[in-house]
């Protein structure tokens, strides 16, 4: 009877302590909203659920990311706004230095202007973001972008030509700066001859200037040789002159290509008047002998703050006569619309970026929901459910508990 008792006691023992313990589940259940409590219970689904919960972490990382791209590129659009529109009015200011009734006075007031559009300007290239990045600077972001250098007087940029670029999803990056090097530096300067006084090889004197800026350039294109093999003298052009045979007569000319005939030949009379060839106009008094020789420029980049500079000096400087002035004007015009133009690229560019990330952000936010929804169906509790087992789990703890007290109050005489 003993051996009995004590068995039907620790029986009921145990069934008490499983009850207990099928309570105590239930609850953490329903405390945690967790469906497994170990990773024993459904390896599987823990680990599903594990590698979930990596990506929903990276996409965390990727949408801060974001937004920070988004304020940096942002700015960036900000500040290129700006420069186009102060280009603008350099542009401006520029054909209105043109009018030949503005008097010196008038120049050195458009100059006064100038000189503080190229202290804004400069502010600008030389913009930070918000955490005190320059933003134009490539890699080298620590560094101002751009410094006047008074040993060259010139404007000197500072960066490199890297640009920073930030994950946003995987195997997705996007471009979050510009460099200055692209932005500013890579603009094409006015196609030009070296000299307006010729070449050091001329006998004759005369000069030459450009007239028709479209008409030189398409001949600059065509005829520059800017091998660095090229024999010496492949961009030189010469205006040979021959005497007249008679006192009647007057001089003649003809232009040749390093000493070689144009074919078709171009000759003229040399009579006192202006020789246009190729957009150029070259005047050479009637009296000269010899020849007159000029070089094409090769071709070069020029940033806008040195364009600015370069106008000021030009409207500053008393001396220069008209055709030398108008070559002032004439760079700067080419140089701020070469500049607002690949500033419009880079805006393009930008505004690109800033489509891609909105679509990259959206689907970030989607999949953020679908890794969620996907983690919770696999390890987060139907509370109702939950609570609904937490019940039955206290329903059965309390039979047991009842039972156990009325077996365990047993005694012998209960059987007779």
């Amino acid at each position: 009877m003993r051996l009995s008792n004590n068995l039907i006691y620790q029986q009921n023992i145990g069934n008490v302590l499983e009850k207990q313990q099928m309570v105590m589940d239930a609850q953490q259940r329903v405390n945690t909203q967790k469906k497994f409590l170990g990773a024993s219970e459904d390896p599987s689904a823990f680990t599903t659920a594990q590698l979930l919960t990596d990506r929903i972490q990276m996409n965390e990382q990727h949408q801060k990311n974001a937004v920070l791209l988004n304020a940096r590129l942002t700015t960036e659009e900000s500040v290129l706004n700006n420069i186009n529109d102060t280009l603008f009015r350099v542009e401006m200011l520029t054909i209105q230095a043109g009018n030949g009734a503005h008097n010196e006075i008038d120049r050195q007031s458009i100059a006064s202007e100038l000189k503080e559009i190229q202290k804004s300007m400069l502010n600008l290239m030389n913009a930070q973001s918000e955490d005190g990045r320059y933003i134009f600077s490539g890699y080298q972001d620590s560094t101002q972008t751009y410094l006047y250098n008074p040993n060259t007087e010139k404007y000197e940029y500072q960066g490199d030509q890297g640009s920073h670029s930030m994950p946003l999803a995987e195997n997705v990056t996007i471009g979050s700066s510009d460099n200055g090097f692209e932005v500013f530096e890579n603009v094409d300067a006015r196609l030009d001859v070296i000299s307006y006084t010729g070449a050091a090889s001329s006998t004759a004197t005369g000069t030459v200037y450009v007239e028709n800026q479209d008409e030189f350039d398409l001949f600059h294109k065509a005829n520059f040789d800017r091998s660095p093999s090229a024999p010496v003298g492949a961009n030189t052009y010469n205006v040979v002159i021959t005497p007249p045979v008679s006192n009647i007569a007057s001089s003649t000319y003809e232009i040749m290509h390093n000493g070689v005939p144009l074919v078709p030949a171009v000759t003229g009379d040399l009579d006192g008047e202006t020789i246009q060839f190729n957009g150029l106009k070259i005047d050479i008094p009637s009296n000269q002998t010899g020849q007159f020789d000029f070089e094409l420029e090769a071709p070069g980049k020029e940033n806008i703050l040195n364009t600015i500079e370069q106008l000021i000096i030009g409207l500053e400087d008393e001396t220069l006569d008209n055709d030398q002035y108008r070559q002032y004007l004439a760079d700067a015009l080419v140089q701020v619309k070469n500049s607002s133009e690949q500033i419009s690229f880079t805006q393009s560019r930008l505004g690109g970026r800033l489509n891609a990330l909105e679509r990259v952000t959206d689907s970030n936010e989607a999949l953020d929901i679908n890794n969620k929804a996907s983690k919770s169906d696999l390890v987060e509790v139907d509370i109702a459910e939950a609570i609904s087992d937490l019940t039955k789990h206290e329903t059965a703890l309390q039979a047991s508990h009842a039972t156990f007290g009325r077996l365990a109050n047993l005694t012998l005489l209960d059987y007779i």
